[in-house]
């Protein structure tokens, strides 16, 4: 396997079956099982325009090779989304959270994952080596997304909403989500993202228009949401993992 470290985001350039590096959280532990077999890496890790947290009043922007503790550990974090800096605290174990990145978490969109949820509840944007993406338009499904080839994720934007929390149902092996939920409130209106519960982080409209007429807990619980479409395995059954979204939603919102 050919391996070399970019000097920088312009010159960052994948050849064919190359993969970009960074934390290696989740591409390193694929090719061990053999689901993945790039010809070459490209490691972007420490690239400075990737790094760094920046907050103005009205948005977090942070770099896409900013590890998870960092997030977690960011005063700045803490004060201006808060929701953030505690889904970025529980992602994980210490080893993950202290080696992998945001922008290595959203471009490999597992099902299961932390980070997609808080930037499809928040409605972030995705800033890349050659555009700009709405978080509606990033997610497409199973470990997919709308990046292009050779397209390197350079930062995530966050609005600051006028309340946000997450909470989390995990699976205490892995620590991923059995199911997830991040709901913001913002200029825009509720958004309500899921990640654990079906093949891909999704928003939950049903819980989105009752928090609209009604930020509560008991608004939160007094939806149903359908099993069909949900994940079923050894951990938890479809009709399990809908009946956790709507309580899920309630905690979150009782916590923001």
């Amino acid at each position: 396997m050919n391996y070399q470290a970019a000097s920088s985001v312009a010159t960052a350039r994948l050849g064919a079956d190359d993969k970009f590096l960074a934390g290696g959280q989740s591409l390193l532990g694929a090719i061990k099982l053999g689901l993945a077999a790039p010809a070459g890496l490209v490691d972007v890790r420490r690239l400075p325009e990737l790094q760094g947290i920046t907050v103005d009043a009205k948005t977090v922007r942070i770099g896409a090779a900013t590890t998870h503790a960092t997030v977690a550990a960011s005063a700045d974090v803490r004060r201006a989304l808060p929701a953030l800096a505690d889904l970025a605290g529980r992602i994980g174990d210490r080893q993950v959270r202290n080696v992998g990145t945001l922008g290595g978490s959203l471009a490999n969109n597992d099902p299961a994952a932390c980070y997609p949820a808080a930037v499809l509840g928040l409605g972030a944007t995705v800033h890349t080596s050659s555009r700009t993406i709405a978080a509606d338009d990033f997610f497409l499904g199973l470990f997919t997304t709308a990046l292009q080839d050779g397209e390197l994720i350079t930062a995530v934007s966050f609005p600051i909403p006028k309340a946000a929390a997450w909470q989390k149902f995990k699976q205490p092996a892995s620590r991923f989500s059995l199911v997830g939920v991040f709901v913001a409130r913002l200029d825009s209106g509720v958004r309500v993202a899921v990640t654990g519960a079906g093949p891909g982080v999704f928003r939950c409209s049903e819980l989105e228009t009752a928090l609209g007429r009604d930020w509560s807990a008991a608004a939160a619980r007094s939806i149903k949401v359908s099993a069909d479409g949900l994940n079923s395995d050894l951990h938890g059954t479809a009709a399990y993992r809908a009946a956790l979204i709507p309580e899920l939603a309630a905690r979150a919102i009782a916590a923001a």
